[in-house]
């Protein structure tokens, strides 16, 4: 067995997340995934030899190459740097296999590096941090270049902003800002990075890097952030917000559109 990591980027709007939807061991017609794209693309590239594969044994239909993602994401959300691992019994030409991996794969998808790793390796078990960005766009006035953008049009202020954000660092038990469909139960987190700014075009960027995020949580401490602003509370809250443990004390989860995967490091 040789195991490959491959890096992938997309956009998230046209899938329905990025894991596959199964129903009754099959994948439900109709719902498109990043993981499905891909695992058709490698299938395909690699001939669906059983002589070139590792087969998937907990698998309950064909499934020629399984594709493990270093973390979930959903329905909108994008990546510049999603990490998969998959096995294969013959050598890959790296150069090659881009090539025709992205002349397959739909066009909102593509993969830019590819390195042969430990058979221990495991995209999401062996990652160390991921780094998130979520944007946003702040005026009144919509723009036709804004895509799928959240427009945001009360006042804010960045440095506020940034001291509300600066209560998250360190490790922290961030069940306040964890979706219903968390099923880990460690709700214990550690965020090394955060900062908010803003670029000339009037788009707002946040990037949150951290060992290991909850379901929806990166959504839900925008939502939080923008809830302070628009009611003018003091950066405290979101510091009141995090030692109370508690869904409903947070803000609502914002749209996917604008979130983006940048990065997912390794030792």
């Amino acid at each position: 067995m040789i195991r490959y990591a491959l890096r992938v980027q997309y956009i998230g709007k046209n899938y329905a997340g990025s894991q596959l939807q199964l129903k009754n061991g099959k994948p439900i017609e109709g719902l498109p995934t990043i993981q499905g794209e891909l695992e058709k693309a490698l299938g395909t590239l690699i001939k669906n030899s059983a002589s070139r594969c590792e087969p998937d044994d907990a698998s309950k239909y064909s499934r020629p190459i399984k594709a493990v993602f270093s973390g979930r994401t959903d329905r909108g959300v994008n990546s510049k740097g999603q990490v998969i691992h998959f096995n294969v019994k013959e050598p890959i030409v790296a150069s090659k296999f881009l090539y025709q991996m992205n002349e397959i794969l739909p066009d909102d998808i593509s993969v830019d590096d590819l390195r042969e790793v430990d058979k221990n390796f495991h995209a999401q078990k062996s990652a160390i941090s991921r780094f998130y960005r979520f944007e946003f766009v702040h005026r009144r006035c919509k723009n036709a270049y804004d895509g799928e953008l959240m427009r945001v049009k009360f006042p804010i202020d960045l440095d506020r902003m940034q001291k509300s954000l600066n209560y998250l660092l360190g490790e922290h038990d961030f069940s306040s800002f964890k979706s219903s469909g968390t099923l880990n139960p460690s709700k214990v987190c550690t965020l090394t990075h955060i900062k908010c700014y803003k670029a000339d075009d009037d788009r707002v960027f946040i990037d949150i890097k951290g060992n290991r995020f909850l379901y929806n949580m990166v959504r839900t401490i925008v939502g939080t952030l923008l809830y302070i602003e628009g009611h003018n509370l003091q950066p405290e809250h979101m510091k009141d917000v995090l030692e109370a443990k508690d869904r409903t004390k947070a803000g609502q989860t914002v749209s996917p559109y604008g979130l983006t995967l940048m990065e997912v490091t390794y030792k």
